[in-house]
């Protein structure tokens, strides 16, 4: 959830939601004495800050949160025990201060209780605990586990409250622009939309004037100043006209009122905030589910010999951890004793669990099958390699610099470009416009300000996105956000995981030889394998079908070789062929010699054997996806060159590779140096795309320009990913590719309108045209030009539905 390194401290960030925002809040943690170091991440939404003394990290979210943007605070009251006087009090605050995340501290002798402001999800109370504990005193606290989604549950109720204003916004804007566009003279027609729109404007719409006025108190402007400027200036001028129709109607001009403008501007922009978030996913999501493969409480041997079960938190090196079946184990170590197959595909993808006996090496977050054993406990706590896949991926999602929106680039200069040319307006009208100037000029300066509303661009991206993430959906692709669509259709390079993704990640059986075709024989074997525990064994029986049980006696199991039984009076094998050789089985050339046929083509070979004689060869393989093939040679042919990673052996990749059609491969490569061959491909000036679907894969999706999560696969990877393939079918990646080029083309093309529709509409409201022909832009057609720029938006955007992929 949060890292701390010496005085490093990560600062949880709401409402930071572009990277402009991003800049504004990296400039005022600069300007924040104390503060060393500081970079803002937008992809985590949090500021990483470095303090060189304590009272600064209280500054730093001051600074923050009078920006306008938020730092989830928490303030809780913990009973003090063990002071016996003030001075102990003295001594539990300030080591209760000198905590990383404690923004502020008191501890009060006389009632015994520690009053703590400190970062949610940073630290807690159990951190405050461990600190006072260090003093000589403790600290008595609660459950936190509810403090644990304190962020997360922040974040949901922002989206919940956005949600919510952005449908009474609708409810109450839509007769208000009904009204003013095509019933403007229906009775009592002005007095409707006011009353309509002051909620719009001054409840649903009141965040962008708080954050417009603490962006003007640090020199500052983004969208919601425009948004507070153009909104509350038609609003204020229309209930002026309202109320004073009187002031224009001596100056021979009609009284316009303009509500249906401020209220469709305030539903426009909260729409698109709303589908923005609906884009974008939490990035602290997979962090989150990688945490929870780690069993909260263990099973561990005492000194004296009794199993004790005790926090994860509690688990020392050297402890002997017992590990049950079907439980997850909870810290990195080596066996000791006992032995059993353990699921490790969450960690190396490969989908054949593993075999652990004595000294063999076991990882936090793999599921233990059915046996149990019992290990010494090597790695703990931030040690494991589940942490530091945890690690890797945050840091990767952190370090990742996101693509900067053109509006957000433009806003900065939008935002006083247009006050400027509105304060000029009115001057030149004022100075140039005779007896009418000022009159005409604050017409004028409205009309401007009016007609530049951000609407069109603030739906250009999010309305591309609405309908090609819905095309995607309806092919079977998820795209999680704006940033991937823009650089999917630059890729150049796709690097596929093999197993789950060009395979079908489950092995089955592809082919058994038989010495004779003896039913009886079939049934003995089908028999033998229901009762085996090994993960291949289930392959088999699927295979085989229904038939006949057969009674079998003396039945055991070889850990490592296989399992045999006693049946109709013989002896009988299932297993490698080493198991066989222990045994002195005859094998029959014509098996020996498939045997090896299916070894070079990466099969793995059980041998079933009865009464001293090899009965059947049965081979077992991952097979490839019926689409992989097609999918490739479709990359290829829009330019893109794919590779191949694989934990597994060299020959099985060579020949998943062969039969795919995949020229560059590589074998045997660990999750961390699928990351470090991606890296590698980007400093060469790729544009890659990592397609994997296990948690092993994760560090290379955050690191990758754009991961593609595989849906049948780990829901890490899917979190992880920029893009996620519902149907595991590899057909889809190069339709994501069409269809990221054909929604960035819309995007494009909707920002191209909307700052022409600027470029051209601003200078005819600001009456560039007046000494030419007298034509003056009357702020209500300005009004309806801007409602129409939206439309044209949204237009084009619907256009998307059309086109194939």
């Amino acid at each position: 959830m949060a890292a701390t390194t010496n005085d490093t401290t990560i600062l949880p960030l709401e409402g930071v939601e572009s990277e402009h925002c991003a800049l504004i809040v990296d400039k005022a943690l600069g300007n924040v004495p104390g503060i060393t170091t500081h970079r803002v991440e937008l992809n985590n939404k949090r500021a990483v800050v470095e303090a060189d003394e304590p009272a600064a990290l209280k500054a730093a979210v001051s600074s923050i949160t009078a920006l306008g943007y938020g730092v989830p605070v928490r303030k809780e009251r913990f009973p003090v025990t063990g002071m016996s006087c003030a001075s102990c009090a003295l001594s539990a605050e300030s080591m209760a201060k000198s905590v990383n995340g404690v923004l502020d501290a008191s501890v009060n002798f006389a009632t015994g209780m520690l009053q703590v402001d400190y970062l949610a999800g940073v630290t807690g109370p159990e951190e405050l605990k461990k600190a006072v504990q260090a003093a000589g005193y403790d600290l008595v606290i609660g459950d936190r586990q509810a403090g644990k989604e304190e962020v997360k549950e922040i974040e949901g109720e922002r989206l919940r409250k956005l949600k919510t204003k952005a449908l009474l916004s609708v409810v109450f804007s839509l007769p208000v622009f009904i009204i003013g566009m095509f019933f403007m003279d229906m009775p009592y027609g002005e007095e409707i939309t006011a009353v309509l729109s002051t909620p719009v404007v001054l409840w649903l719409g009141s965040g962008f004037f708080k954050n417009a006025w603490k962006q003007a108190r640090h020199r500052s402007a983004n969208m919601d100043t425009l948004v507070a400027l153009s909104v509350g200036i038609a609003y204020i001028f229309s209930l002026f006209n309202l109320f004073f129709p009187d002031f224009w109607h001596r100056r021979g001009m009609h009284a316009h009122v303009y509500f249906e403008a401020a209220a469709v501007v305030v539903t426009f922009i909260l729409l698109g905030k709303l589908l923005e978030e609906n884009a974008k996913g939490n990035t602290s999501a997979a962090i989150k589910k990688l945490m929870g493969l780690q069993p909260r409480t263990v099973t561990v041997v005492t000194d004296s010999g009794v199993e004790e079960i005790r926090p994860i938190e509690e688990v020392q090196k050297g402890d002997v951890v017992v590990v049950k079946p079907g439980e997850r184990i909870a810290v990195d170590g080596q066996v000791v004793s006992g032995s059993s197959y353990v699921d490790e595909s969450m960690l190396s993808g490969e989908p054949v669990p593993v075999l652990k006996e004595a000294d063999a090496q076991v990882f936090a977050g793999t599921i233990n099958q059915k046996g149990s054993f019992r290990f010494r406990a090597q790695k703990v706590g931030a040690d494991t390699m589940l942490a530091h896949i945890i690690e890797t991926v945050e840091a990767a999602q952190g370090s990742k610099a996101p693509v900067q929106k053109l509006v957000d680039k433009i806003a900065a200069v939008f935002v006083p470009t247009i006050i400027g040319i509105a304060i000029l307006t009115l001057i030149t009208w004022t100075v140039l416009g005779g007896e009418h100037g000022l009159v005409q000029g604050l017409l004028a300066a409205v009309t401007v300000l009016v007609i530049a509303c951000p609407c069109a661009l603030g739906l250009a991206t999010p309305t591309a996105i609405m309908v090609g993430v819905g095309k995607g959906a309806l092919n079977g692709i998820l795209i999680k956000d704006a940033e991937s669509l823009e650089l999917a259709k630059k890729i150049t390079m796709v690097v596929l995981d093999k197993t789950g993704t060009i395979t079908e990640g489950k092995p089955g059986v592809t082919a058994i030889s038989w010495a004779d075709n003896d039913d009886s024989a079939k049934n003995i074997l089908r028999t033998m394998e229901k009762r085996s525990e090994h993960p291949l064994a289930e392959a088999v029986v699927n295979y085989l079908g229904a038939g006949a049980d057969i009674e079998i006696a003396d039945f055991e199991s070889v850990t490592g070789r296989g399992i045999k039984a006693t049946a109709v009076g013989k002896q009988y094998l299932v297993g490698n062929r080493a198991f066989l050789e222990e045994h002195s089985v005859t094998v029959p050339d014509t098996l020996q010699s498939l045997a090896a046929e299916w070894g070079r083509q990466a099969h793995t070979v059980i041998w079933f054997a009865g009464g001293g004689e090899a009965l059947a060869a049965i081979a077992i393989s991952d097979k490839i996806k019926a689409s992989s093939r097609a999918a490739v040679a479709r990359l290829q042919e829009m330019g893109v060159q794919v590779t191949m990673l694989t934990g597994d052996s060299a020959a099985a990749a060579g020949s998943i590779a062969e039969q795919a059609g995949i020229k560059a491969y590589k074998a045997e490569v660990l999750p961390q140096q699928k990351a470090d061959y991606v890296k590698e491909m980007q400093l060469k000036g790729h544009v890659v795309a990592m397609v994997g679907d296990g948690i092993n894969d994760s560090t290379a999706l955050a690191i990758a320009d754009v991961g593609i999560a595989m849906g049948k696969g780990s829901d890490i990877a899917m979190d992880v990913a920029k893009m996620t393939i519902m149907s595991s079918d590899l057909a889809k990646i190069p339709a994501a590719i069409l269809l990221s080029r054909q929604t960035v083309a819309t995007i494009r093309q909707n920002l191209f309108w909307a700052f022409i529709y600027n470029v051209i509409g601003i200078p005819i409201a600001a009456g560039v045209l007046y000494p030419i022909n007298g034509f003056l832009l009357n702020p209500m057609i300005a009004g309806a030009a801007m409602a129409m720029s939206s439309v044209s938006v949204v237009s084009n955007s619907l256009r998307l539905k059309w086109k194939r992929l």
